[in-house]
């Protein structure tokens, strides 16, 4: 497989396809934050969870109080440590402990950056997520190369501004490919 410079697939999306088994992972788009000879890691952009909104979790900060609050929701960012929170977002907006991913993307998990989105001084663009998606060195690569994911150019359009329910097809559009086209069986000699 063709990596991207040292950066391997660092700042693409991830986009399933059908012969992904597990029912979560369905549809699901995935920002890759970190990828290289280590593993991978990234976050499940289009999975909301129903039950809870970022007023939920902002009990402990006593922000309880900010309205914008309860119009953000969390997302299911994978299936490890599911009660770990982490905001995506655009970089304009850096603390320490920030991880940069890019020039356009950011992550932060610290409660100072749910405290500055409850007081309208935190990032302009932003994705709370709980949990992650990981893979062990190779894995991510041996997936790719089952047709388990497509690979696409991320975008702040699709990561911050797309309804959930139309991440996956714009994601799949940036892909390049047409699935009716697309062979899932690959071959050995």
């Amino acid at each position: 497989m063709a990596l991207i410079g040292d950066k391997y697939l660092t700042g693409k999306f991830l986009v399933s396809t059908s012969k992904i088994d597990d029912e979560s992972f369905r549809k699901s788009v995935i920002y890759i934050c970190s990828h290289g000879q280590e593993g991978a890691m990234g976050f499940m952009i289009n999975k909301k969870l129903k039950d809870f909104s970022l007023s939920d979790l902002a009990v402990p900060l006593d922000a309880q109080r900010f309205e914008n609050l309860e119009q953000m929701f969390l997302y299911q960012g994978g299936p490890l440590e599911k009660i770990r929170g982490f905001v995506l977002h655009s970089s304009e907006y850096l603390k320490p402990g920030t991880f940069q991913v890019d020039d356009h993307v950011s992550v932060s998990s610290s409660l100072d950056i749910l405290k500055d989105i409850a007081y309208g001084i935190g990032p302009q663009e932003n994705l709370v997520a709980l949990g992650y998606c990981s893979w062990e060195p190779n894995q991510l690569e041996r997936e790719l190369i089952n047709n388990d994911w497509l690979v696409a150019d991320s975008s702040n359009e699709i990561l911050f501004h797309t309804e959930d329910e139309l991440k996956w097809d714009r994601a799949m559009d940036e892909t390049k490919i047409e699935l009716n086209r697309f062979v899932f069986e690959t071959g050995h000699a």
